[in-house]
């Protein structure tokens, strides 16, 4: 059976085959390098501004204080969650 590769994949796959590409020295280095760029891009955080009603907020309050956690960090859960398809909405 034949994995299908997307253009993407595709588009490495030729990198690697042209001889265009070479070896890095300090591999081990490198990786850790690149895996701490990586992390450091994935954990940046951004301020919103955005408007909800006052009930919304004083129920989340209320909800984020039976979890344990304050309330700003209980709403980026649920964004956190939502953009990662952990739950959906009811559409």
């Amino acid at each position: 059976m034949t994995a299908k590769i997307s253009a993407e994949e595709k588009a490495i796959i030729d990198y690697v085959e042209s001889d265009l590409s070479s070896s890095v020295d300090n591999v081990e280095s490198e990786k850790k390098r690149y895996a701490k760029i990586a992390l450091t891009q994935m954990n940046k955080k951004k301020a919103v501004s955005i408007r909800l009603l006052e009930s919304d907020i004083e129920r989340i309050k209320a909800k984020s204080v039976n979890q344990g956690m304050p309330y700003q960090t209980l709403i980026t859960s649920l964004i956190h969650q939502y953009a990662t398809g952990k739950i959906k909405l009811d559409t």
